[in-house]
């Protein structure tokens, strides 16, 4: 795969965003309906022979069965397709911060913080649970944090319907599916696996986010499996006092080694989460030094520094994306453009003048007033500075007050 390849004959691939043991996700535009994807693909040549048929049930079925979850916690499914050998598919691109990020970046999350994201949590978990859908690898990497706090919780490609007969069918002889810090005793032990291992994950990331560290540290995953089995449950106020001892004795009840040990349901959590709660909005943007997510995630684009002559020939083509009415892609590239962008009155300064006043334009053109009159504003500012262009420090400001008239401000 390479970017701007044509996937379906829609789907144009912009940069990858991650990959796994048999495939990779791209972020990608879609042409007819000018908005950002997230493509999923399946590389046939990356799947073992003797686990191709499987491979391939478990993907078409992560589909269907993410489709059908409507919430708003899960990301949306756009298509189902084929590329050749590969099999993809296309979803919402979420753009924010995995929760392993925020995490790794804050260390301990405040006790509101943390509630605010498990309780979200348990909201797509109940819509999951409601539908005879178990999750079965439910991680920090697969929580994402929006830019406004909500949570989406990603990558069903693990996820086993309750009945026997389906589970059976689908998973294949021998392999433990989920991620061995976060995995509840009877999916280690390879026993039925239902919504209560659900629960035992997020006991496993709750206790994370309030400590740094999972439950349980391991060398190895058979050892990390063990533990879960049979070492004792942790108590979480030994390692973060300040932690209420009502939220402390759930956390332990949710990572008891039997399924009876647990909360009933995913609501029975939210309910005991409510009063720890306290109004705090989850807010990670502060916290994360630049670095996004993975998977369905949308990560910060490197900017692109190139020559003028790649400048030029880049700021052309975004040029063409918009006379294409791909509006969103030409934002997004002219963004990536700025950072190499000049700004002082150079020979080069044109084409920094360009680029700014072309990407204010566009939001303008697309409804986002706000941005557009802060670029407007910003680049007036930059040209009086440098003593750039009068007519066109006069034009930006002009337009900043129409901005501001949309806005109603």
């Amino acid at each position: 795969m390479q970017a701007r390849d044509r996937i379906g004959d829609r789907y144009e691939l912009t940069y990858p965003i991650g990959r796994g043991g048999m495939g990779q996700v791209w972020a990608g535009y879609d042409e007819r309906l000018d908005r950002p994807v997230a493509v999923k693909f399946l590389r046939h040549r990356e799947v073992p022979e003797n686990e191709r048929e499987v491979a391939v049930k478990r993907f078409r079925r992560e589909a269907r069965l993410t489709a059908g979850l409507e919430h708003p916690g899960v990301p949306a499914v756009h298509d189902l397709g084929e590329h050749g050998d590969d099999l993809y598919i296309v979803m919402q691109l979420v753009r924010g911060y995995p929760l392993a990020d925020l995490i790794a970046e804050q260390e301990q999350l405040t006790v509101g913080e943390a509630v605010s994201i498990a309780t979200q949590v348990c909201s797509v978990l109940a819509a999951a649970h409601a539908t005879s859908l178990v999750h079965r690898d439910l991680k920090p990497q697969n929580i994402m944090i929006t830019p406004s706090g909500s949570v989406k919780v990603l990558d069903f490609g693990v996820a086993a319907l309750l009945g026997p007969a389906e589970q059976s069918r689908l998973t294949a002889t021998g392999h433990t599916l989920g991620t061995p810090a976060y995995i509840a005793p009877e999916q280690a032990s390879g026993a039925a696996t239902g919504p209560a291992a659900d629960l035992y994950a997020l006991g496993c990331i709750l206790f994370e986010m309030l400590t740094g560290k999972p439950p349980y540290e391991a060398r190895n995953a058979p050892d990390m499996l063990r533990q879960h089995m049979h070492s004792p449950i942790p108590i979480l106020t030994e390692y973060r006092p300040d932690v209420p001892d009502d939220l402390g004795h759930l956390i332990f009840c949710l990572l008891g080694k039997q399924p009876s040990d647990r909360p009933e349901t995913a609501e029975r959590v939210a309910h005991l989460l409510a009063p720890f709660r306290h109004d705090e909005r989850t807010t990670p943007a502060r916290g994360i030094g630049g670095t996004e997510g993975r998977s369905q995630t949308s990560p910060p684009q490197p900017p692109l520094h190139r020559s003028d002559r790649d400048l030029a020939e880049l700021h052309q083509y975004a040029q063409a994306l918009a006379e294409e009415e791909r509006f969103t892609q030409a934002i997004e590239l002219l963004e990536r453009l700025l950072p190499s962008a000049p700004t002082s009155p150079t020979e080069h300064a044109a084409q920094g003048v360009a680029i700014r006043l072309d990407l204010a334009n566009l939001r303008m053109l697309t409804g986002d007033y706000r941005a557009a009159r802060d670029d407007f504003t910003e680049l007036a500012r930059l040209l009086q500075r440098s003593g750039g262009d009068q007519s066109v420090v006069q034009h930006c400001q002009e337009q900043a007050r129409l901005c501001q008239t949309e806005l109603g401000e």
